[in-house]
C-alpha cells in the first residue's frame, strides 16, 4: 500500500446498510422539492406557556400534529401509486420519524412509525416518541423501534444479500401500497436541524410519497402589521411525489400546513383557524 499518512478503518452499523439502499431507490423518485419558512413565534410562545403549566410538549409532537391535520385535508398528497394509473389514498396518516439511539456504542439513526396520527392527540404523539426514545435495543431486530420486532433471521439474512438484491426488494415493497404503509408509513419527517443549528435548509432523499426534513429555528427580521419585528423561523424541506400530485394541489396543501403552524393550531383552547 502506498504512503498515505495515518489512518483507521471503523466498522459501521448494519443499520447503514439499510440508510444506503433507500438513498438508491429513493433517487429514483419523482419528487417536487420546496424549501418553505414557517414563522413559529406564536407557536413556541404558546408551548413555553404551557409549560410552566407542567404540560411538557415538545416543539416536534405538535410539529407531527400539524403535518397531520394539514394532509388529512389534502389526502392525495400521502397516495400511494398502484401500477400504471391508479393510486391508494389511505384513511390513516401513518407517519415514520427517526430517532437517534446508541447502538453498539455508536449513534444511529432508527426509524419509528407513528400509526394514525390523524386519530392521536399532541399529548399522544408526545407520549409515543418518548417511548420510542426510550426503547431498549438489543440487537439487528431491533433496527426498527415499535411495532413487532423483525426476525433476527431475516435481518441478518438481508444484511448479507448483494446490493442489487436488497434494492430489489426495496423496489417490490413500494410497489405494493399496503406493503409501503405496514413497513414504513406514507410519510416521513427527519429532524435534522433540531440536532444542532443549520442557517439553510437540509435537501433529504427518500423513498416516501411526502418527507419533511426539519431544518433549525432562526431569529431574523419579519414584517408584521407593517412593522419590523425580530422573529422566529423554521426552514423546512418538503419532498412531494409528484406521480401522484401535481404541483397546484401541494401548494394548497403547503398554504394549509402554514396556517396551522404559523397559528398556533392546538396550542389554543376554542381557536379556530380557516386553514383551507
Amino acid at each position: 500500500m502506498k504512503d498515505v499518512g495515518g489512518f483507521r478503518v471503523e466498522e459501521f452499523p448494519a443499520s447503514r446498510i439499510g440508510t444506503i439502499d433507500i438513498g438508491a431507490v429513493g433517487l429514483k423518485k419523482h419528487h417536487i422539492k420546496a424549501l418553505i419558512e414557517l414563522d413559529v413565534t406564536e407557536a413556541r410562545k404558546l408551548l413555553r406557556e404551557k409549560k410552566k403549566l407542567g404540560e411538557r410538549i415538545s416543539f416536534n409532537s405538535w410539529l407531527i400534529k400539524c403535518i397531520s391535520l394539514a394532509v388529512e385535508e389534502f389526502r392525495e398528497i400521502h397516495g400511494v401509486r398502484k401500477g400504471k394509473r391508479k393510486v391508494v389514498i389511505f384513511d390513516d396518516i401513518d407517519i415514520s420519524i427517526v430517532i437517534e439511539r446508541e447502538v453498539d456504542g455508536q449513534k444511529v439513526p432508527l426509524p419509528y412509525v407513528i400509526r394514525r396520527t390523524n386519530a392521536k392527540s399532541i399529548a399522544e404523539i408526545d407520549q409515543e416518541v418518548k417511548g420510542g426514545q426510550s426503547q431498549a435495543i438489543e440487537g439487528k431486530d431491533d433496527y426498527v423501534l415499535g411495532g413487532t420486532k423483525k426476525s433476527t433471521f431475516l435481518m441478518e439474512l438481508y444484511y448479507s444479500l448483494p446490493g442489487a438484491i436488497r434494492r430489489w426488494i426495496w423496489k417490490r415493497i413500494l410497489k405494493s401500497p399496503s406493503s409501503t404503509k405496514q413497513n414504513m408509513g406514507t410519510i416521513m419527517i427527519t429532524s435534522l436541524g433540531m440536532i444542532g443549528k443549520i442557517n439553510g435548509w437540509v435537501i433529504p432523499v427518500s423513498v416516501h410519497p411526502l418527507c419533511f426534513a426539519i431544518g433549525s429555528i432562526i431569529k431574523k427580521p419579519g414584517v408584521i402589521d407593517d412593522k419590523i419585528e425580530i422573529r422566529e423561523y423554521l426552514h423546512i424541506t418538503v419532498l412531494i411525489d409528484h406521480d401522484i400530485i401535481d404541483g397546484a394541489p401541494a401548494v394548497r396543501a403547503l398554504r394549509c400546513l402554514t396556517k396551522l403552524v404559523e397559528n398556533g393550531v392546538g396550542l389554543q383552547p376554542n381557536k379556530e383557524v380557516d386553514y383551507k
